[in-house]
């Protein structure tokens, strides 16, 4: 079997997670801090601040923000339900844009049109990997006041032109452990801006600003040193890994017979937290049927957007949002981890052209 998903787990966690716990200090401490530092350098960013989750992240990040009920907040329908999610826990209200068909990512020329007194931001997804077009989506934002918190739980390490996501707004990561790298289960927030940097600091921690002393309601999002010391040395492993999965997306693109492989636009750099195709015609569940027959993990990044779920049709979203329901329809993803071999990407293209013949 070649699963569609691998966590590459060495040594060097393993170890660290043991020094961690002959430490004693398991909660969050100086492995946090030091994750912290090391990621914002990363993202060539002042401020990181580590969450318990990718989701909690993006909840911390607007609620810094001031974001709340009454607001509203752009994004886009196909994307894994927690960015829309993470602005109905705030109170506010996601406003949906319809996609790119070439890159699924949101559509910047439709921004405008989607804009209300109550809008308060605008949240791309680097979808996939792949960045968002961020040099019109920052124009409107700055046009009309708005802040733009970039979800990039599936983007460690991409750029545009030549910036590294999680830089151009507020970055919001994911470490679970399908992504570029894990934590086993963590996220973490990037920012130039020192206050908002200071309110992540005190919603994730019961609304603390010194111990016992709480300000204002917080949450308890916290990620623990065992969780940052895997993180750590994952860290270390990220732009190889990154080199593996754009190099394996590369072979695939260029043998792949049938279907519709992902497109990188000029000046982003894609690292395929999924390689993404259409399959065209209606054939795409048999297709993924064939290969798991085959023993070929594969896998449907979303088979229904989220406008479409049943939490919000009953919220009242009836909506027509053409090229993300068609990508619903057509879109599957195939292994491109760094745990593949050759023979693992020959399986997969000779599996792919059988079934598209």
């Amino acid at each position: 079997m070649i699963p569609i998903a691998k966590p590459m787990i060495g040594e060097e966690e393993k170890q660290a997670v043991l020094e961690v716990l002959e430490s004693g200090m398991l909660a969050q401490g100086p492995r946090v801090q030091a994750l912290e530092e090391a990621f914002a350098e990363y993202c060539g960013v002042k401020y990181a601040v580590a969450t318990s989750s990718g989701t909690t992240a993006l909840h911390v990040a607007l609620l810094a923000h001031g974001i709340g009920p009454g607001d509203e907040v752009i994004t886009t329908p196909f994307t894994f339900i927690a960015s829309a999610n993470s602005i109905l826990y705030v109170g506010a209200r996601p406003v949906f844009v319809d996609i790119d068909p070439a890159t699924f990512n949101i559509r910047p020329d439709l921004l405008e049109n989607a804009i209300t007194p109550r809008t308060k931001a605008i949240m791309p997804v680097h979808l996939f990997g792949l960045p968002a077009d961020m040099d019109p989506i920052l124009e409107v934002a700055e046009r009309y006041g708005l802040v733009v918190v970039e979800d990039a739980c599936q983007a460690h390490g991409a750029e545009y032109k030549g910036k590294r996501v999680g830089g151009f707004g507020t970055g919001c990561f994911s470490f679970y452990p399908t992504k570029n790298i894990t934590t086993a289960e963590g996220g973490i927030i990037t920012t130039n801006d020192e206050k908002i940097a200071e309110r992540c600091r005190v919603i994730r921690q019961h609304g603390m600003r010194r111990r016992y002393y709480h300000d204002e309601l917080g949450f308890n999002f916290r990620m623990s040193d065992v969780h940052a010391a895997i993180g750590l040395a994952q860290l270390r492993k990220l732009e190889q890994f990154n080199e593996v999965r754009i190099a394996n997306a590369r072979y695939l693109s260029e043998h792949l017979r049938g279907v519709v492989v992902p497109v990188v636009p000029e000046g982003r750099r894609h690292v395929f937290h999924q390689y993404t195709v259409r399959v065209p015609d209606g054939r795409r569940d048999a297709v993924l049927d064939g290969l798991r027959e085959r023993g070929i993990g594969t896998a449907v990044y979303y088979p229904v957007p989220v406008h479409q779920q049943r939490l919000y049709r009953d919220m009242g979203y009836n909506l027509v949002l053409p090229e993300a329901e068609r990508a619903a329809q057509e879109v599957l993803s195939l292994p491109v981890h760094p745990g593949l071999s050759r023979a693992d990407l020959e399986n997969i293209v000779d599996a792919v052209n059988e079934l598209c013949a």
